[in-house]
């Protein structure tokens, strides 16, 4: 049974950075996309990034390229999302989610096989 567990949301101030990190369980990953989305208030859940397990190829929504990374430790099945220059309009639920085919569709929620429970961010001006 896949398993993914988030961490390391919390309470910043605009500008301040956070690291968010999702460990994952249950199988082996290779050929599979890994990715973060978020999820505000009354808003549809958006892709945020994505890495592809084996090559560590990444893609980014516009509005975090530049202030975000993600990245991951095949080893320890893990992946991180580093958040830079954080502002009031990124607070949302981060969820990561994995895409076990590696399909060309990653960036839909609906193509995603697993998802972790949330953890909140939430930036203050």
């Amino acid at each position: 049974q896949v398993q993914l567990v988030e961490s390391g949301g919390g309470l910043v101030q605009a500008g301040d950075s956070l690291r968010l990190t999702c460990a994952a369980s249950g199988r082996t990953f290779s050929g599979s996309v890994m990715g973060w989305f978020r999820q505000a208030p009354g808003k549809d859940r958006e892709f945020v990034a994505a890495i592809n397990w084996d090559h560590g190829y990444t893609d980014y929504v516009d509005s975090v390229k530049g202030r975000f990374t993600i990245s991951r430790d095949n080893v320890k099945n893990t992946m991180y999302l580093q958040m830079s220059r954080l502002k009031p309009e990124d607070t949302a639920v981060y969820y990561c989610a994995v895409d076990l085919n590696g399909s060309q569709y990653y960036r839909r929620p609906n193509n995603n096989d697993y998802w972790g429970q949330g953890t909140q961010v939430t930036v203050s001006s």
